[in-house]
């Protein structure tokens, strides 16, 4: 026989209500004393009848229920109360002296969770009911760890739900300001170039060609971050697709640097193209531009009045690659693996400020693409940065 002091400590027992059905009352005292000495809560009933409606108003945790009873026996009591969902689920220990095989299959077969056997030891009493208390108890537990999971993740689900809310906002709101800026910050940007082109410093002045300059070249930023934003945000969106075609890069690349000559001269830097003739990739026209576009824009803005910019197309094993190398401030190593995903402001050599969103477009475009982006780098001498591109399959 087992030993009652085994039981789990943990469970609080008045916690817990226990049912006595028997119709011979001396029985029912008896057991109404043991479980109550055990701190258990404790109601009674003296027949089938009874039993039921007990159920309902008491909603105990566990029956002691007799099997001989007059009117509806214990049987057929318990038939009856595992008929109904909101009674079935609580266990029964069946108190009989009944020791027939066949009473203990058909007690079993009408909902019976264990026997108890009278006249009865009182050990075995309690050890038999706390172990039913105790299955009770681990029940309530998976049931409420099961209701805060269901309740945290209806949290996290509407946290999502918002956070997507959210994003979608700031993804339109970025796209709206990118693309009604732009149109117009185009405009300004043509008009301040024409004018800059147009004057010297002798005919405005020196204040006010400064001025004009400085304009000039915030106008040229201020576009180029409105297009990588409105680029950047279709890009996340899904709303940038990826049109692949064969491009021969002695076509493009010089015409991207072309656009740079006049920036360039401002500053004195000269642009060096270094072309080994026609080579054919399979890219996204817009997309390689404005990653070529990129790093020529950093190359202009990192490097110091007087020095070049070159500029180097070649292959490498299935890819072309093309590499802008610099002779500015270079980049501390430290920042090296994270500088095309880790957004940051950055100042060039004549006060150009950088949002980073650039180079995380860089990256993003060329992967779009089924090549890469690397950059190489020495602080205080210069920086490479190069993009792979898939050369056209024969």
């Amino acid at each position: 026989m087992e030993n009652p002091e085994r039981t789990d400590t943990s469970i609080k027992k008045s916690d817990y209500k226990i049912l006595i059905v028997d119709d011979v009352v001396s029985n029912v005292l008896l057991l109404k004393i043991l479980l109550s000495n055990e701190k258990f809560q404790v109601c009674t009933a003296n027949c089938g009848e009874m039993c039921i409606e007990q159920v309902k108003t008491e909603s105990p945790d566990l029956i002691l229920l007799d099997v001989m009873m007059p009117g509806i026996d214990g049987f057929e009591t318990a038939s009856i109360l595992k008929k109904d969902p909101e009674m079935s689920k609580i266990p029964i220990i069946f108190l009989t002296a009944l020791n027939n095989p066949n009473d203990l299959v058909h007690g079993f077969q009408v909902g019976a969770s264990d026997f108890l056997t009278k006249p009865f030891n009182k050990d075995e009493l309690l050890v038999r009911v706390m172990h039913q208390i105790e299955l009770v108890a681990s029940k309530r537990l998976i049931e409420k760890q099961n209701a805060e999971l269901i309740a945290n993740k209806q949290v996290i689900e509407k946290q999502n739900d918002e956070l997507k809310a959210t994003i979608g906002n700031r993804d339109k709101m970025y796209s709206v300001i990118a693309h009604d800026l732009r149109s117009p910050m185009a405009s300004i940007r043509m008009v301040l170039n024409l004018v800059v082109s147009a004057v010297s410093r002798e005919t405005v002045g020196p204040e006010l060609f400064e001025l004009l300059d400085k304009a000039n070249k915030e106008s040229e930023d201020v576009h180029d971050l409105l297009d990588n934003l409105l680029k950047w945000t279709k890009s996340q969106t899904g709303r940038l697709t990826v049109v692949t075609q064969d491009l021969d890069l002695d076509d493009i690349i010089p015409g991207v640097v072309d656009i740079f000559e006049m920036i360039a001269m401002t500053k004195n830097i000269m642009l060096k193209y270094i072309g080994v003739g026609s080579i054919i990739v399979r890219a996204d026209n817009d997309m390689l531009k404005t990653v070529v576009r990129n790093f020529m824009s950093n190359a202009v803005k990192f490097s110091p009045e007087g020095s070049s910019v070159e500029i180097s197309v070649k292959r490498d094993g299935d890819f072309a690659k093309v590499s802008v190398r610099d002779h500015g401030v270079g980049i501390a190593p430290e920042r090296l693996n994270s500088i095309f995903h880790k957004g940051e402001t950055t100042y060039g050599t004549g006060g150009e400020e950088g949002s980073g969103l650039g180079l995380q477009l860089c990256a993003d475009f060329a992967r779009k693409n089924g090549g890469d982006v690397m950059v190489e780098s020495t602080l205080g001498e210069g920086s490479t940065f190069s993009v792979l591109i898939p050369l056209k399959k024969d």
